[in-house]
C-alpha cells in the first residue's frame, strides 16, 4: 500500500479521494518543516503547500519518490537535492491563475480609489467625500505585464474588460503571440517600465529573476505609476522599491514581500509597511476556495496517474537534455532477451545508458528502442549487436552533438 504524507492543509473531500486510490494517507498539516525528516517514515509521496522541503528531508528516506507541491512555485523545495536523489518534484501550475488575477485588480482598484483609507475613515465615523473623490481611474491607462504565462494571460483578459491597453514582455513572447493575445509586444523590460502606467509582475522566481525590478528600472516609471507584485517577493529589490514609494513617485500593491514571515500568523516588521503609497495583502493570491479546490483536484490527478502508470505529470526536475553523446536506435522483434542482450553488450563496453525508451508497434510483433549513450560505441560493438541476436532487425546510430546527422553504422540485422 502506497503511503502518502500530507504536511499542509488539504480538504476532507480530497483526502477521501486519495484514500479511495488504495493509499495509506497520513494527514499532519501542523508539522513544522524541521520535523519532516522524522515524520516521513515510509511515505512514498509527500504533499505540501507552502511548507519548506529541505535537503535534510529529501535525504532522510529511501522510500520517498515524489514531492508534490500543491501550488505553482517550487522555490520552497530543494529541487537540486531532490534531483540528486532521483526524487520527482511536481507542481500544479495554472490552477490559481484566476484567483491571482482577481487579486491584481483588487490591489489596483484599491490603490486608485484608496479603498482601505475609505474604510478606515468610515469605521472612525468620519465622512470625507471631498478627499476621497480624487482618483485617476483605470480606463485608458496602459498596463504593462511582465510574464505572460497562465496568470499573466488572465490579467490581460481582465485589463481588456477595464478598457486598459496592454503591452507586455516575456522570455517566451514574440510579436505573433502578442497579436493572438491582442496586446502590444515590447522587446525589453525597460520599455515596459518606461511606457506603462501600471506594471504587473508574473514571473517565476529563480536566480535570473532575483531583483528583476531594481532601482534603475523603478527610476524609469512615470510619476504616479503603480507596481503590482503577486509573483514572488524576491523578484523585487524591496529596499529600492521602499525608496521609490517613499519619494512619492511610485505606488505599489504587494501580495508578496522579501523577506516575509514563514508562518500563518505573527509579527511582521518592515519599514515598507509604514508608507502610505503601499497597499499590501498577506500572500493570499491563491487563497480562494475555488483555487484551492482546483489545486487539490490537480494534486489528486497527479497522484492517480503516478500510481497507475509511473508517470509524473508536471514534473519540474527531469533533465531537458542528458549527458548523452549519441543515440542508438534498435528496431527489433518483440521477444524475450533482445533488450537484455543489447544493454549487456553496452555495459561490457563500459558505456552508460543515459535514457532508454522502447515502444511497441501495433500487433506486438515488433518494437523500436531508443537508447541514449554517454559515449559513442565503436564499430566492433555495433557489429556484435548486429550479429549477436537474430531478433534485431536493424541498428542506427545518431550523433547528438550533430543534430540530424546519422553515423555510418546504418546496418540491417538478421531479420
Amino acid at each position: 500500500m502506497t503511503e502518502i504524507l500530507i504536511a499542509d492543509a488539504f480538504s476532507e473531500r480530497h483526502l477521501g479521494e486519495l484514500r479511495s486510490l488504495g493509499c495509506l494517507v497520513r494527514y499532519e498539516p501542523d508539522l513544522k518543516a524541521d520535523a519532516l525528516p522524522v515524520a516521513l517514515g515510509n511515505a512514498k509521496i509527500l504533499i505540501v503547500r507552502s511548507k519548506q522541503v529541505q535537503a535534510a528531508t529529501l535525504t532522510s528516506s529511501e522510500q520517498l519518490t515524489l514531492v508534490l507541491r500543491a501550488g505553482a512555485g517550487v522555490n520552497t523545495i530543494d529541487v537540486k537535492a531532490a534531483s540528486a536523489r532521483g526524487i520527482f518534484v511536481s507542481n500544479c501550475p495554472g490552477k490559481n491563475s484566476i484567483a491571482v488575477a482577481e487579486l491584481v485588480f483588487a490591489l489596483l482598484l484599491g490603490i486608485d480609489r484608496r479603498i482601505a483609507e475609505n474604510v478606515i475613515e468610515l469605521r472612525a465615523h468620519r465622512w470625507n467625500k471631498k478627499e476621497f473623490s480624487k482618483a485617476s481611474g483605470l480606463f485608458g491607462r496602459t498596463l504593462g505585464v511582465i510574464g505572460v504565462g497562465a496568470i499573466g494571460q488572465e490579467v490581460i483578459q481582465r485589463a481588456k474588460a477595464f478598457g486598459m491597453p496592454v503591452l507586455a514582455w516575456s522570455r517566451s513572447l514574440n510579436a505573433s503571440m502578442a497579436d493572438e493575445l491582442g496586446i502590444e509586444y515590447v522587446e525589453s523590460i525597460e520599455d515596459v517600465f518606461r511606457r506603462a502606467d501600471v506594471v504587473s509582475l508574473h514571473v517565476a522566481y529563480h536566480p535570473e529573476t532575483r531583483h528583476l525590478v531594481n532601482a534603475k528600472r523603478l527610476a524609469l516609471m512615470k510619476p504616479g505609476s503603480i507596481l503590482i507584485n503577486t509573483s514572488r517577493g524576491e523578484v523585487v529589490d524591496q529596499e529600492a522599491l521602499r525608496q521609490a514609494v517613499a519619494s512619492g513617485r511610485v505606488r505599489a500593491g504587494l501580495d508578496v514581500f522579501d523577506p516575509e514571515p514563514t508562518g500563518g500568523s505573527g509579527a511582521f516588521d518592515d519599514p515598507i509597511l509604514d508608507l502610505p503609497g503601499l497597499y499590501g495583502t498577506h500572500h493570499i493570491g491563491a487563497s480562494t476556495e475555488q483555487a484551492q479546490d482546483a489545486i487539490a483536484d490537480e494534486a489528486v490527478r497527479i497522484v492517480r496517474e503516478y500510481l497507475r502508470t509511473g508517470e509524473v505529470l508536471n514534473c519540474v526536475n527531469l533533465a531537458r537534455r542528458t549527458p548523452a553523446r549519441c543515440q542508438l536506435m534498435v528496431r527489433h522483434y518483440d521477444r524475450v532477451g533482445v533488450l537484455a542482450f543489447v544493454l549487456d553488450q553496452i555495459r561490457r563496453a563500459g558505456i552508460n545508458a543515459e535514457e532508454v525508451e522502447n515502444v511497441i508497434f501495433e500487433g506486438a510483433a515488433a518494437a523500436h528502442c531508443r537508447i541514449q549513450l554517454g559515449a559513442e560505441p565503436d564499430p566492433d560493438l555495433i557489429s556484435k549487436l548486429r550479429k549477436g541476436n537474430a531478433d534485431i532487425i536493424s541498428i542506427e546510430l545518431i550523433r547528438l552533438s550533430d543534430p540530424g546527422a546519422t553515423a555510418s553504422h546504418d546496418l540491417p540485422g538478421h531479420g
